[in-house]
């Protein structure tokens, strides 16, 4: 995987929600998805207001997140700053509302 050191972290998960699972419970609308590999929560991109996938790393030190919706094919590894190759693509569990 790259440069990254994390790869054992990444596994097969089931997203959190149909959409950024904070930005839904606030009411708030985002850009793009990302998918925490490590436990399947579902933030926005930097790009968002909110950046919630940042905030979750903060907050939780999962490093490697998957470009989720729309599905891009690639990951990312907070902690090596570096893109990754991940072994699979999520699938999306169904419509995922539009907030752009």
């Amino acid at each position: 995987m790259s440069s990254c050191t994390h790869g054992d972290t990444v596994i097969d998960v089931t997203p959190s929600a149909l959409g950024c699972e904070d930005c839904l419970k606030i009411g708030s609308g985002w850009l793009h998805l990302r998918l925490c590999r490590t436990c399947g929560h579902v933030g926005c991109c930097d790009q968002s207001p909110h950046r919630h996938a940042t905030a979750h790393f903060h907050a939780t030190r999962h490093p490697i997140i998957e470009g989720y919706d729309p599905p891009e094919g690639w990951g990312w590894c907070y902690v090596d700053d570096t893109f990754v190759d991940l072994p699979d693509q999520t699938p999306q569990r169904g419509p995922i509302p539009r907030f752009d």
